[in-house]
């Protein structure tokens, strides 16, 4: 019998939680038979729900960080919140994962403070895996750091080729660096001394990364600041979702497009599921001492079952350690 894995999960994460939330752990436990969970949320809501599903036990919260919440500042006055007692479940090895879709940025505060920074890792590191129709493509950081020394870059690199190759399958990946040109010379200062670092640091560094490389999945690993990484992520986001209506739009126009409509609804429907973010379920938080998704605050139950699957196999796979291991200062 394989050793079950054990997961913390936030019950009020989500703008429609507890409910989804409920939902998607439900559709997890009863795909993996090897896992179990910890479900963290008020008693009246985890109590009746670990008490009707096995490999499910109920972890009392009291308290609440809301969406608006200043997150350091909500973390460390919240001690009993379901977002600080899941992380603290990790820190003290009754877990090996978290999972959440409540707010980031108390996620992000509660990881790195609570189950602390994987040793040799400056600056942790919210990736993400974009749905390419070509191949998926790992993005990092996405919103983590707004600011960035290169010397982050080359971390974020090495840790994101760890996730590349352990969880998404990607045997050697290819890193580039997102710029505004494929040439060595080409963007800001802090661009070009990042391109110098990645290419005296990592091997798997293959150049500059121009905005409609991304996509087309010419690399397998893009690596930015956080910044340019939430910009770039959220107009991928919006301009999928803009082109989808558009194409159902122009689908449903005239009687003559619903029968076209009728003979590529297959393809397009498939096509839709290789673009959807729900595949993965959330972003990893790469650098902290164990397994962290943090989930789309509008996730649906699907989205938090792939999320804790997602959380799953980087605690089988060991990745944190991996990633520690990897990383170089």
């Amino acid at each position: 019998m394989a050793e079950k894995t054990t997961l913390a999960v936030d019950a009020l994460g989500g703008d429609d939680a507890p409910a989804v939330v409920l939902e998607g752990t439900a559709e997890a436990l009863k795909e993996d038979p090897d896992l179990a969970i910890v479900l963290c949320g008020p008693r009246e809501v985890v109590e009746p729900f670990a008490a009707s599903h096995e490999r499910c036990t109920a972890q009392v919260t009291t308290e609440e960080i809301a969406m608006g919440e200043h997150p350091a500042n909500a973390v460390r006055t919240k001690k009993d919140s379901s977002i600080v007692v899941g992380c603290r479940l990790v820190k003290e090895g009754q877990a090996q994962g978290f999972f959440s879709a409540g707010s980031t940025g108390a996620c992000l505060a509660a990881a790195t403070l609570v189950m602390g920074r994987a040793k040799g890792v400056a600056r942790p590191t919210l990736l993400t895996v974009l749905p390419s129709p070509v191949a998926p493509v790992v993005m990092c950081d996405v919103g983590a750091n707004a600011d960035c020394k290169p010397e982050y870059l080359v971390q974020f690199a090495q840790m994101a080729s760890v996730y590349a190759r352990e969880v998404v399958g990607i045997a050697e990946p290819k890193v580039g660096l997102l710029n505004i040109g494929s040439e060595e010379a080409k963007g800001s200062a802090f661009a070009q001394e990042c391109h110098k670092l990645l290419s005296a640091r990592v091997p798997e560094f293959a150049g500059n990364c121009e905005g409609g490389d991304i996509l087309e999945a010419r690399f397998d690993v893009v690596v930015t600041d956080g910044f340019t990484g939430n910009v770039c992520l959220k107009t991928i986001e919006g301009t999928a979702s803009v082109l989808f209506k558009a194409v159902k739009g122009a689908l449903v126009s005239s009687p003559v497009a619903k029968l076209g409509a009728l003979a590529v609804k297959g393809g397009l429907t498939e096509l839709k599921g290789r673009l959807s973010a729900e595949t993965y379920g959330g972003a990893p938080l790469l650098g902290v001492k164990g397994a962290c998704i943090i989930g789309h605050g509008s996730s649906s139950p699907t989205a938090v079952k792939n999320g804790i699957h997602t959380t799953a196999k980087i605690a089988r796979g060991r990745v944190p350690e991996l990633i520690a291991q990897a990383v170089v200062r």
